[in-house]
């Protein structure tokens, strides 16, 4: 299992396109035994279907069939689109052909493409050699759209690459599945079926005019006469299109014309669609197989892919399909629709032992590597390889209707919703993650999102009315009071995951966690407006700073920094507060200096979370200890990860967490965070401030427009609705939960970004701003925003 888990990587979900038994038709067959076939090789990875319909009430799917579509309605292609983008699926695979999907020539496939987010493959059970226009440019549609296509003969590839112009790049051929079955004497079965001492000519499949069976039943006579205890089993339910439109008239025609020629008795009829264990059992009974189909362009054959898997000497018309599955001795071709080509091939099979035998041996030996458990993990490594090149290369979403506007200028946002996060905080604190918009309770609740969740109605209190003044410092309370409790007097550090008991899950949390419960101490004492807060806050930072002291990784120390600055805003004088800034600045510029150099100006040897908050912090001290060096070491870095986090067209692409950015690697391009942009807004308008520089504030802006949909894939992370965030944008869309971390990134992101702009407004007309075209405000429901009076200490706003 773990051989199997590293070998498909990150990969968690396959979801399988097509029509799905219990309907009767190949491609249901091949869908269900891939699907299942999947499920086996890599149990951890969910294997679901979506299954078409051909008509309006369905079928009843076993429970691996998630979502149903009703093959006419272009409205449900869509839903079905939405469901899988929705369920974060991985990676679609699609089993193509023109008559299972609705519309012209079986058009309605590609909106639904469309519409997903996910890599598609598509699995070709058709391609025509000379297509009518309106197939060809489905045809070609399909191809465009798609990120890989799997043939099943080498002889569709040529035709993909030379006929349509598809890159061979783009083209993989993965055999036909079959069941692995051992190698078995005919004479072993016969007994079930009553033909024990008979010679048994076999022929299964859906029933219809191109199979071709006349042509078989009209070889028969030469054959009984040769072999007079020679009987010919025909196993197979009439196609239910050939049904709607004709009934049974082909299959009586057939026996009627069996009795003239007098073969009637030498025919067994299996009117019936078998599973597969029954199937091997009819295949393992045959000595010879025939499939004489009267149409070349057929370019797979699942009955043909199963006959040679169990090891039949197997007599076919030269379609495309067979003719390269024969070759090399693996069977017999004959022309088509010549009767007398194919009893003379069938009497030498029975003739020639030793041949017959020999053919059996060839296509079995031939076919074991076209297992399903062996073509499951070639469609498992292909999977896995276009959801890696996705991450690096999103595919574009062609249609998902009207486009939300961006956000561009700072005054067209009018409100801040702390709607979510209230619905997100309890009697205890603020729950850790949510189920889409939903606190999810199982998670339970850690420091850091608590820390963070300070810090935001610390910000947001400063843009209220009277009445929202005191819901936020009852929630500043709750958030506070859960790091009283989380601090451990014993340890002198914070512990960090609690659940939703409200019983602690460790003794000890990390540095980060201890940083960024300083932080939110640090950013209580500048900014709270109540005495009992700032006298808890100062008595916890006190308590909690020595350990700070032996920190040794950079993001502990980093938000260690960020809170003693914000600390030092109110009690500037406190020396051993200065003393720890001035060490940890120390730590964090040896570590800068130490591993950086000019081609990777970093601290340490991969980029990882929260990556813009390291120069940030030393840009803070560098400032406020008058330390030039490290204020060029801050900018030198800080200009050198934007342009890491540089996408097309100069717009913000946060180094994904799918990998991250390792020294001499390449960048990982999702799963992008909340956090890169709110860390990277600060440390831009810190730069500002240090350099007066306006390229750092159009950076800033641009992580703003991060997240209102100016990112990778055009998707809005933020939710007007519920005024929530979601966790990240992953290679297929937005992961739709929207957790406390990321709801606090978005909020206090936005909120620097307002109290930039009322600081330099103020700073411009050296006085008090008016806050009606720049302030936001905070609403709730049924209550009229009120504008305060700007904060007194417009600074510190975005310091911490």
């Amino acid at each position: 299992m773990a051989q199997r888990r590293q070998r498909w990587g990150s990969l968690q979900s396959v979801s399988c396109i097509g029509s799905y038994l219990p309907r009767r038709c190949g491609i249901a067959t091949f869908t269900a035994d891939l699907a299942e076939a999947l499920g086996a090789a890599a149990p951890d990875v969910q294997t679901q279907a979506v299954a078409m319909n051909d008509r309006p009430e369905g079928y009843r799917y076993g429970p691996r069939v998630w979502f149903e579509i009703n093959e006419q309605r272009p409205a449900e292609y869509r839903l079905a689109a939405d469901f899988l983008n929705t369920a974060n699926t991985d990676v679609v695979l699609l089993q193509h052909e023109f008559g299972i999907f609705g519309g012209e020539a079986g058009a309605h496939v590609l909106d639904f493409i469309d519409r997903l987010r996910m890599p598609v493959v598509a699995t070709l059970h058709t391609v025509l050699r000379d297509p009518e226009p309106h197939y060809r440019r489905v045809a070609e549609g399909l191809f465009e759209r798609c990120d890989k296509l799997v043939v099943m003969a080498e002889r569709a590839r040529d035709f993909l690459t030379g006929l349509y112009g598809v890159p061979e790049s783009k083209v993989r051929l993965i055999h036909h599945g079959i069941p692995d079955v051992p190698f078995v004497d005919p004479n072993f079965y016969k007994d079930k079926f009553g033909v024990e001492g008979k010679k048994v000519i076999l022929t299964f499949g859906l029933l219809g005019p191109s199979k071709g069976l006349e042509n078989m039943i009209d070889a028969l006579p030469a054959v009984v006469e040769k072999h007079p205890d020679v009987v010919y089993m025909i196993l197979g339910a009439t196609h239910p299109g050939v049904i709607a439109h004709a009934g049974e008239e082909y299959r009586h025609g057939l026996q009627r014309r069996a009795k003239e020629l007098g073969v009637d008795k030498h025919i067994r009829w299996f009117n019936r669609f078998v599973e597969l264990d029954e199937l091997v059992e009819f295949l393992g009974c045959a000595d010879v197989y025939v499939t004489p189909y009267e149409n070349e362009a057929q370019i797979t054959s699942g009955t043909l892919a199963y006959a040679l898997g169990t090891g039949k000497a197997t007599v076919s018309t030269p379609y495309w399909y067979a003719q390269e599955m024969l070759a090399d001795d693996r069977g017999v071709l004959v022309p088509f629709k010549d009767r007398d080509a194919m009893s003379a091939a069938i009497n030498g099979l029975f003739d020639e032992e030793v041949r017959r035998h020999a053919i059996r041996k060839n296509a079995y030996q031939y076919m074991r590597n076209m297992r399903w458990e062996q073509v499951a993990g070639q469609y498992l490594d292909l999977c896995s390889e276009v959801r890696e090149q996705q991450s690096r290369a999103p595919r574009p979403v062609m249609s998902r209707g009207p486009a939300r506007p961006l956000f561009t200028e700072m005054r067209e946002l009018s409100e801040i919703k702390l709607d979510h996060l209230r619905v997100m905080t309890d009697g205890t604190g603020v729950l850790a993650h949510a189920a889409c918009n939903v606190p999810d309770r199982v998670s339970g609740y850690t420091t850091d999102d608590n820390a963070a969740a300070l810090r935001t109605v610390l910000l947001s209190n400063e843009h209220q009315d009277a009445v929202l003044g005191d819901e936020l410092q009852q929630q500043a309370s709750r958030y506070l009071a859960f790091l009283h409790h989380a601090f451990d007097p014993g340890t002198g550090r914070f512990r960090s995951q609690m659940g939703y008991d409200r019983n602690w899950h460790e003794g000890l949390g990390s540095e980060d966690t201890h940083g960024r419960a300083l932080w939110a101490l640090g950013a209580t004492v500048a900014r709270s407006l109540s005495g009992g807060h700032v006298t808890l806050a100062t008595h916890l930072f006190h308590q909690a700073l020595p350990a700070c002291e032996s920190f040794v990784h950079t993001h502990g120390i980093a938000y260690a920094l960020i809170g003693i600055h914000a600390y030092l805003k109110r009690f500037s004088g406190d020396s051993h507060a200065r003393r720890v800034r001035e060490q940890l600045a120390q730590r964090l510029f040896d570590r800068f200096h130490k591993n950086g150099d000019p081609s990777w100006p970093w601290p340490n040897d991969e980029i990882t979370y929260d990556a813009a908050r390291l120069p940030h912090a030393l840009l803070l001290a560098g400032r406020w200890m008058f330390n030039n060096a490290m204020i060029q070491q801050a900018i030198t870095s800080l200009d050198w990860l934007h342009h890491k986090q540089e996408g097309e067209g100069g717009r913000f692409a946060p180094i994904g967490s799918q990998g991250w950015l390792k020294r001499s690697g390449e960048k990982a391009r999702f799963n992008q965070l909340p956090d890169e942009a709110a860390a990277t807004i600060d440390a831009a308008l810190e730069a500002a401030r240090v350099t007066g520089e306006e390229r750092w504030l159009e950076r800033a802006q641009r992580c703003i427009d991060w997240f209102l949909g100016d990112n990778d894939l055009g998707q809005m992370l933020y939710d007007p609705a519920t005024g929530g965030c979601c966790d990240k944008l992953l290679p297929h869309g937005v992961d739709s939960n929207q957790s406390a971390r990321a709801t606090c990134a978005w909020l206090l992101s936005l909120l620097s970004m307002y109290d930039h702009a009322i600081a330099t407004r103020q700073d411009a007309e050296g006085a008090q701003p008016a806050k009606q075209d720049l302030a936001p405000c905070i609403t709730d429901a049924g209550k009229q925003p009120a504008r305060p009076p700007a904060p007194a200490e417009p600074t510190a706003a975005t310091d911490d």
